[in-house]
């Protein structure tokens, strides 16, 4: 192993989290807390035969966070209540290394063996129950960063990657492998490595997609073009279909025939994003003194009253209230 992940100064040290530290009348509550600041807000049901038992090591890196848990019996269940953390904005991979594990999810469930994995949505309902001891692995990746590498990843949840043969073996045993090294490599190393956990992830999912969502690899690079184009240019007030087209050579209808596969149009995926910058800037306290329709100006919007309407059409709010809030 190299100098660099030798050096302790530079290793990923992990977040650890367990019950055992915690007196035992009030390690429901914390482990509730836990988990929804860590994941998703959520009910927890602990086992009725044994003690509460949770423990949790988590690495964090630019691309995703992984997460080793070990637990007794455990039933999770997702509260119907917005995310309160940027980070909980989320896809979480799962890899189930021992006992057994049901997520139900979109009106699917599927059942782990040690080996599998799944994915599910952080933030809309779900149902984990694991009836006995278990261990499993998450990975905690960005909503916008998935979809960008798997179009029609929404329509992915619940389903089951087996870890017999083929990619889903291959993702289930590098992510595995990265797991148990993971206090033994650097930061740099880490965040490597997560990019290859990512591709054989996305890889896995992209075999088990339903037909009627499937996108082709060229599709998908297609589409993620378009949206880094778009980005890249948000503030330009002049990006429109005909910017757009000339930038990433593709036409107006074939971009918006991929775009169909996440219910919007490319423009209506421009105000979109625009609008999300907007509100994050006038959510900030360092906005206030700012003027609302500078702020519009500065994300490339050049008409204030469709600004306005389509802010609180959106968000169900005016610009306004929104920096006062």
């Amino acid at each position: 192993m190299g100098q660099q992940d030798l050096n302790s100064e530079q290793l990923n040290r992990p977040l650890r989290l367990s019950t055992e530290d915690i007196p035992a009348w009030c390690r429901q509550e914390w482990l509730r807390e836990v988990i929804g600041r860590e994941y998703a807000n959520v009910d927890i049901t602990p086992p009725r035969s044994e003690r509460l038992f949770n423990e949790m090591a988590i690495y964090s890196g630019k691309l995703m966070r992984l997460s080793v848990i070990h637990s007794n019996s455990i039933t999770i269940t997702r509260l119907p209540k917005e995310p309160s953390l940027i980070s909980q904005d989320a896809y979480f991979g799962v890899i189930l290394l021992a006992g057994e594990y049901l997520l139900e999810q979109n009106n699917r469930e599927v059942f782990l063996k040690p080996g599998d994995m799944t994915i599910y949505d952080a933030t809309r309902p779900h149902r984990i129950h694991c009836p006995e001891s278990f261990s499993k692995l998450i990975i905690s990746i960005p909503r916008k960063l998935m979809r960008e590498r798997l179009a029609g990843v929404e329509h992915c949840t619940a389903l089951h990657i087996k870890s017999e043969q083929g990619a889903g073996s291959i993702a289930s045993h590098f992510i595995q492998s990265m797991a148990r090294e993971a206090d033994r490599i650097s930061r740099n190393t880490f965040d490597a490595l997560s990019e290859n956990s990512l591709d054989l992830f996305t890889l896995a999912l992209n075999g088990i997609r339903p037909q009627s969502h499937n996108l082709s690899r060229s599709r998908s690079l297609s589409l993620f073009r378009v949206k880094e184009f778009i980005e890249r240019n948000i503030t330009n007030p002049l990006l429109d279909t005909a910017a757009i087209e000339s930038g990433t050579g593709l036409s107006a209808r074939y971009i918006n025939e991929l775009l169909q596969y996440e219910g919007t149009s490319l423009m209506r995926y421009v105000w979109n994003s625009r609008l999300t910058h907007c509100h994050k800037e006038l959510s900030s306290p360092d906005c206030f003194p700012n003027r609302i329709s500078d702020v519009a100006l500065q994300w490339g919007f050049n008409d204030f009253s469709h600004f306005s309407r389509a802010y609180k059409k959106k968000y169900g709010m005016s610009p306004r209230d929104a920096r006062n809030h």
